[in-house]
């Protein structure tokens, strides 16, 4: 039972990093083809899917970190405090 577990947290992990990036790269892209038909302004989207890949990859180093225990804060337990 317990492998089973291991294997649908590497599974949802997975889901979620691939959800984190495929998602803005999508809406960005999706929202740069409609400007660029209601403006007639085609070559909007290649900005926008630069965007949205670089949303997403923002969102999978931040969830990576996250993972990895690295946030960025020191623990409460190793910051001295001086007066």
């Amino acid at each position: 039972m317990r492998d089973n577990r291991k294997i649908f947290r590497s599974l949802t992990l997975i889901l979620q990093f691939g959800l984190n990036m495929i998602v803005p790269i999508f809406m960005c892209t999706l929202a740069g083809v409609w400007l660029g038909e209601r403006y007639d302004i085609p070559l909007i989207t290649v900005p926008l899917f630069l965007v949205g890949s670089l949303a997403g990859f923002t969102n999978i180093f931040k969830m990576a970190k996250k993972i990895c225990g690295q946030d960025g804060r020191p623990e409460e337990d190793h910051v001295k405090k001086t007066k």
